[in-house]
C-alpha cells in the first residue's frame, strides 16, 4: 500500500470550500476546549480544595450537554443548521467571557463556575447536532470518513497540545488568559463559519405535511430549502420528533448495531478514572506519569487519524468497525496486564488509535445510514450516548477496583469487550455488510456509470440514502469523528 493512500485523505479541504471553514474554525475551538477545561479544573480546585469539586463541575457538564444535545436534535432538524452553529458559538462565547470575569475577580466564585458550567453543556449540546449535521452537504456522502478523519484531526491535537500551553498559561498570565484566549477563538471561528451558505435541513413532503418521516414510503422526494419554512411551520411536538430519531435507530439494523458495539465498548473497557491510581500503585510513580497515561490515547488517536486513508477503501466498513472495537477492548485488557511503563503507554496509543478508526466509521455509517431531515436528531441520540456512557464506564471501572486490583479490572473488562463485540458483529449480518457507496458509485469502473451530481451545497440526492427503516443497503464497497465531540480523551 502506497503511502498516499495511508495518510489521512485532504480531498474535503482541496475540494469544498465550506467544509475548509469548518475545518479551521473547528480547530480554533478544539484548542480553545482544552484551554478553558484544563483552566477550570485547575480553578475550581483552587477554590475548593478538593478533587470532589473538579468531578462534580464534570458531571453538571455532562447532565447539561445531554439535555441540550436532545434539545439541539430538533432545532438542527427544523432549523437553518448555519444559524444555530453562530448562535450557539456566540453564546459559549458568552459563557467564557463570564469565567475570565470571574476569574479576574478578587474573589472568585465556586458556585458561578457550576452555574456557568450549566450554561456551557447545554450551549454546546444545543450546537454540537448541528455541526455533525452539515458535514454531508459540506463534502457529499463519498467524503464522509475523510472528513471524519479530518475533524477528528483537530480534536486529538487540541487534546494533545492544548492541556500544556494550558498549564504554561495558567503559571504565568493565570488562568483568565486561557479563557480569553478561547473566547478570541470562538471569534475568529464565527468569522470564518459567517461564511459558509445557508444549510436549511431537507425535508420529506410527507413530514411537512404532518406524517410521521418513518412511515414514508421509500424513495419519497425530499423537499429542499424552498419547503423548509412550511415544514417548520407543520413540525410536530419536540417530544415527537425526538421520538422520530429513536424509531430510526432501532429501525435501521446497522445504525442500531453500531451503537451498541460503541456502548459495549466504552462501558466494559474505560480505563481512564484508574490512571491516578494505576500511575501511583502499579508503576511506582507520580503526577508525571499519570499525565503520560492520559497522552498516551490522544497520540496513538491523533496517528489514527492522520494515517486514515485507507478507511475510504475498506470494503466492509461496519466489519471494521467493530474490528477497531474489539482491538480497544484487547489493547485495554493488555494495558491492564502489563506491569511495565514501557510497555503500558504503547499499549495505551493502540488503544486510542483503534477508537479513533471507529469513530471516523461509526460517524460516516451513522450519516451515511441517516436521511438530512434526520440528522440532527440521529446525530444528538449518539452524541449524547457518546457523553454519558464513558462517564458510566469509568465509574464502573472505579467501582471494580473496590473489589479487585485495577490491572485485573482493565484485564476482565477489556477481555469482555472485544467478547460482546464480536457477539454483536455476529448477530447483525447488515453491519457486516454494511457500505459507505451508494449503487452507482459501487458499479465496476468498465461501466461508465456516471457519478450522480450531489444536490444542494454539496448535498447527495434522497436515493443516495438508505430510507429508514426500510433495511435496504446499497451494494457493499466502503468508507465513513465524536465532532466531535465524541472526545473520551478530552478533559472537561
Amino acid at each position: 500500500m502506497r503511502l498516499g493512500e495511508i495518510a489521512a485523505d485532504v480531498a474535503p479541504l482541496r475540494e469544498s470550500r465550506e467544509f475548509r471553514l469548518l475545518f479551521a474554525a473547528s480547530a480554533l475551538s478544539m484548542l480553545g476546549t482544552a484551554l478553558t477545561s484544563v483552566a477550570a479544573s485547575l480553578q475550581v480546585y483552587d477554590i475548593g480544595g478538593s478533587s470532589l469539586h473538579v468531578g462534580m463541575v464534570n458531571v453538571v457538564i455532562a447532565v447539561s450537554l445531554c439535555i441540550g444535545l436532545l434539545t439541539g436534535g430538533v432545532v438542527a432538524d427544523r432549523a437553518d443548521r448555519r444559524a444555530v452553529i453562530l448562535s450557539t458559538r456566540a453564546g459559549a462565547a458568552v459563557v467564557v467571557l463570564a469565567l475570565a470575569g470571574n476569574a479576574l475577580m478578587d474573589r472568585p466564585q465556586l458556585w458561578m463556575i457550576y452555574l456557568l458550567a450549566v450554561a456551557a453543556g447545554l450551549v454546546n449540546g444545543l450546537g454540537a447536532p448541528a455541526l455533525m449535521a452539515v458535514t454531508p452537504a459540506l463534502v457529499g456522502r463519498k467524503h464522509l470518513a475523510a472528513a471524519g478523519a479530518l475533524l477528528t484531526l483537530t480534536t486529538q491535537f487540541g487534546a494533545m497540545v492544548g492541556p500544556t500551553v494550558a498549564g504554561i498559561v495558567a503559571a504565568g498570565p493565570g488562568v483568565a488568559t486561557c479563557y480569553l484566549l478561547d473566547a478570541g477563538g470562538f471569534a475568529v471561528g464565527a468569522v470564518l463559519l459567517w461564511r459558509l451558505p445557508e444549510l436549511r435541513p431537507e425535508r420529506r413532503l410527507e413530514e411537512s405535511a404532518g406524517t410521521p418521516a418513518d412511515t414514508a414510503a421509500p424513495g419519497a422526494p425530499e423537499t429542499g430549502a424552498a419547503d423548509a419554512g412550511k415544514a417548520e411551520e407543520a413540525a410536530g411536538h419536540p417530544l415527537r420528533d425526538i421520538a422520530d430519531g429513536l424509531r430510526h435507530l432501532r429501525g435501521q439494523p446497522v445504525i442500531r448495531a453500531l451503537m451498541l458495539v460503541d456502548l459495549f465498548a466504552v462501558l466494559l473497557a474505560m480505563p481512564y478514572a484508574l490512571f491516578p491510581q494505576i500511575g501511583e500503585r502499579v508503576f511506582d510513580g507520580g503526577p508525571m506519569t499519570v499525565g503520560l497515561l492520559y497522552s498516551a490515547p490522544s497520540v496513538g488517536a491523533f496517528l489514527g487519524a492522520a494515517t486514515s486513508g485507507w478507511t475510504g477503501r475498506v470494503l466492509r466498513p461496519g466489519t471494521a468497525l467493530a474490528a477497531a472495537a474489539a482491538g480497544w477492548g484487547l489493547a485495554v485488557a493488555a494495558f491492564g496486564a502489563s506491569g511495565v511503563l514501557w510497555l503500558a503507554l504503547p499499549l495505551l496509543a493502540v488503544a486510542g488509535y483503534a477508537d479513533t478508526i471507529s469513530e471516523i466509521l461509526r460517524r460516516a455509517l451513522i450519516q451515511t445510514y441517516t436521511p438530512d431531515h434526520l440528522q440532527g436528531r440521529v446525530g444528538s441520540l449518539w452524541l449524547a450516548q457518546a457523553t454519558a456512557a464513558p462517564s458510566a464506564g469509568n465509574a464502573l471501572a472505579g467501582l471494580g477496583t473496590r473489589l479487585v486490583a485495577p490491572g485485573t479490572v482493565l484485564l476482565a473488562g477489556g477481555a469482555a469487550c472485544a467478547a460482546v463485540v464480536g457477539a454483536v458483529t455476529a448477530g447483525s449480518p447488515e453491519l457486516r455488510n454494511a457500505t459507505l457507496r451508494s449503487e452507482h458509485e459501487a458499479q465496476p469502473e468498465h461501466g461508465h456509470a456516471p457519478e450522480a451530481e450531489p444536490g444542494k451545497h454539496g448535498a447527495p440526492e434522497p436515493e443516495d440514502v438508505p430510507e429508514p427503516g426500510s433495511g435496504a443497503l446499497p451494494e457493499p464497497v466502503s468508507r465513513t469523528e465524536r465532532q466531535d465531540p465524541d472526545d473520551r480523551h478530552q478533559p472537561v
